[in-house]
């Protein structure tokens, strides 16, 4: 039985606060896009509904319009009966486009501070922001893909196993976040618990003895 191992898949510390800094700012970015209209536009109700000679909105509020007195009515059309409407005007439809922006920002402050991955037996589990899976490597189809330049960018290389009777799949990338490869011992207890998948396993024993050693290939 394989001893429980942390997986080094997870941001350096300092890289690690500067996403979950950045997530918080781009989410607190976008609830002042969405709070910012609502806070307009009822100042603009506030303003537009002033007129002291209307009748304050608590004492029209919820009396149908049609009820109201001519002289009243003709007031609130003017203004005033837009303090008492809580229909959703264009500036607070316009709010709800920083709900995404806020929602994606929370959702990078939870991928930088809670991804991690670890390793239990032969069951390696990797945890994002939202949800932890885990697979059975003895059990799992496994590929990895080497390391390759796009565009601009360098792909590290990765593992993907997948569970072949529920089809729950894990990536593990054999890069650290900012790093270079997985220590050998990682990769190593990655390879011995893969025993279906000798293929693999050798491709990481390689990488284990020369960082530069993995290629492309499928095992199952």
């Amino acid at each position: 039985m394989l001893p429980l191992m942390k997986l080094s898949i997870g941001a350096p510390p300092a890289a690690r606060t500067f996403g979950v800094v950045f997530g918080l700012v781009f989410a607190a970015a976008g609830a002042a896009f969405a709070l910012l209209p609502l806070v307009a536009d009822g100042w603009l109700r506030r303003a537009l509904g002033s007129d002291e000679s209307c009748p304050a909105p608590d004492e029209i509020s919820g009396i149908p319009r049609d009820l109201l007195p001519p002289e009243v009515r003709e007031c609130v059309s003017g203004g005033a009966w837009l303090a008492v409407d809580d229909g959703f005007g264009p500036m607070r439809l316009l709010g709800l486009l920083g709900i995404p922006v806020l929602l994606l920002g929370l959702y990078l402050a939870l991928k930088s501070l809670r991804t991690a991955g670890w390793l239990d037996g032969t069951s390696v589990s990797i945890r994002g922001a939202l949800r932890t899976k885990t697979v059975d490597l003895s059990r799992a189809e496994v590929s990895a893909t080497p390391g390759y330049q796009r565009a601009r960018s360098y792909v590290p290389p990765s593992m993907t196993a997948q569970d072949r009777q529920s089809g729950t799949s894990v990536t593990i990338p054999l890069h650290g976040i900012g790093s270079g490869p997985l220590p050998a011992e990682q990769l190593r207890a990655l390879a011995q618990a893969m025993t279906g998948s000798p293929e693999v396993a050798r491709q990481l024993r390689t990488m284990a003895d020369n960082p530069l050693g993995l290629t492309g290939g499928h095992g199952g």
